[in-house]
């Protein structure tokens, strides 16, 4: 099963300043707690990331991102590895009420225990990602900005 995201979200603070608040790395675990596991320390072209990701789920993602073209302050480019595979995009640009972020990403289950969940329980892996998407996004506009 494949998951494709295409979800675009709006924050009211202008993009310069929203890229400066994403790039304090050090600091993603403070704001999202589901985030188990990370050792990313910049978001710089050719950062390798390693998370491990709990949603509210019996079981535990983890994968790798590797930064592969980051243009600040609006876009990054990444390469998922591990537990899921796949590709990643997200852009910053002006909005009416301060920033649109538009992400995309293609992610697929790569160990035996998601891909058979993926096949049986669909529905189940699409909740788990939905799930950390918009918590990240609730978690991140009540923490961070």
């Amino acid at each position: 099963m494949q998951v494709d995201t295409d979800r675009r979200y709006t924050f009211a603070v202008a993009p310069e300043d929203l890229w400066a608040t994403v790039t304090q790395v050090d600091r993603y675990q403070e704001w999202w707690p589901w985030l188990r596991r990370f050792d990313g320390t910049e978001l710089v072209q050719d950062a390798r990331w390693r998370c491990t990701v709990q949603p509210p789920l019996p079981y535990a993602v983890r994968f790798a991102v590797c930064l592969d073209q980051v243009d600040a302050p609006m876009a990054a480019r990444a390469t998922v590895s591990g537990d899921v595979v796949g590709h990643a995009h997200i852009t910053i640009g002006p909005a009416a009420a301060g920033s649109e972020v538009h992400v995309r990403a293609t992610l697929s289950p790569a160990n035996g225990f998601l891909r058979v969940v993926s096949r049986v329980a669909g529905p189940v892996v699409r909740f788990g990602h939905d799930w950390v998407l918009d918590s990240a996004v609730r978690q991140f506009t009540s923490r961070a900005l």
